[in-house]
């Protein structure tokens, strides 16, 4: 068995994830309590009670998601402690900090800091450059961005997450947005909206880049412990200079999942467990897996399911 862990990014909340966790373990419990004590507004009461409207702004929403990640990463390891070796680490999006902080490069203290700051500058960007995010269903990447380029015209617009084969995210204006969806679904393609109001991974957030990078100036990064695929170059890599260069890119640059679980297929990764809300990336294994690859995909977010993931494995 060759396991990959999988942290999910933006899209995956829901009020009171981690709390069966934080209520059932003190370790849990301190890791809110860690991440909390950087805030300077009340995480774990947001993530509780909401409200929703508050908790998906970017500046909350990026830290409330990473810490129910880191959460639910330490119910993991203290439920198979020494037995589980996961071979390598990814997350998607927002959900590559939550890798970060596993594989030993951040503290849990730095990862909410640089994700407080990394969803403060995207929400800035949003309200200077506003524009959205729709999920393209039944077109290849070299399709969309076929089409990208026939509306190149009528406003920014980049095919932002490479999900799976058939599933591109688009990212850009409103105009843009409006006219690659209607020429794709002139040509078959369902187009989904997605309920962000910030065009991530776009050049309309590129201005956060160089703040973020001046900030990450900052802290300390170690190398990882365990392999990280990064979502700007879908590769390892260990040099810290390097990370960081990603790590800030990464705001305004495509995320590349099909390719990252991919490579991991083809380096033998058969386990996949997702760790954190929801099954987004669980879902996605079903699409990007070739036909005949015999794997197995888990995900939990409550110490029930971490149940079910460990008869699993075991």
């Amino acid at each position: 068995m060759k396991i990959a862990i999988l942290f999910p990014g933006q899209g995956s909340q829901f009020l009171g994830m981690g709390r069966a966790f934080i209520d059932s373990d003190s370790e849990c419990a301190a890791i809110m309590k860690n991440a909390a004590s950087v805030c300077d507004f009340p995480l774990e009461q947001l993530i509780e009670v909401g409200p929703m409207e508050e908790l998906t702004r970017a500046v909350y929403l990026q830290p409330a998601i990473t810490v129910t990640n880191l959460i639910c990463y330490q119910g993991l390891k203290k439920a198979f402690g020494e037995s589980l070796s996961a071979a390598c680490f990814a997350g998607h999006s927002l959900g590559e900090y939550s890798a970060l902080c596993a594989a030993g490069v951040l503290s849990v203290e730095d990862t909410i800091r640089l994700v407080i700051k990394r969803g403060a500058l995207m929400e800035r960007e949003g309200q200077i450059n506003p524009g959205g995010m729709r999920a393209v269903l039944g077109k290849t990447i070299e399709e969309v961005e076929a089409i990208i380029a026939e509306c190149a015209d009528a406003g920014v617009v980049t095919a932002a997450n490479h999900n799976t084969e058939m599933q591109i995210v688009i990212s850009g204006s409103i105009a843009g947005l409006d006219a690659v969806e209607a020429k794709a679904a002139a040509d078959g393609a369902r187009v989904i909206p997605l309920a962000v109001s910030v065009a991530n991974h776009s050049p309309l957030v590129a201005d956060a880049v160089p703040d973020f990078s001046a900030f990450m100036d900052g802290v300390d990064f170690i190398v990882p412990a365990t392999p990280i695929y990064f979502n700007v170059s879908s590769k390892t890599e260990e040099d810290t200079t390097k990370i960081k260069e990603m790590m800030a890119s990464q705001i305004a640059s495509r995320v590349r999942w099909f390719e990252i679980i991919s490579t991991m297929i083809e380096e033998g990764v058969d386990t996949f467990i997702e760790v954190g809300p929801k099954t987004v990336l669980k879902g996605m294994m079903r699409k990007i897996a070739p036909k005949g690859y015999k794997y197995t995909a888990l995900q939990f977010d409550t110490p029930e399911g971490l149940a079910k993931c460990m008869d699993k494995l075991q």
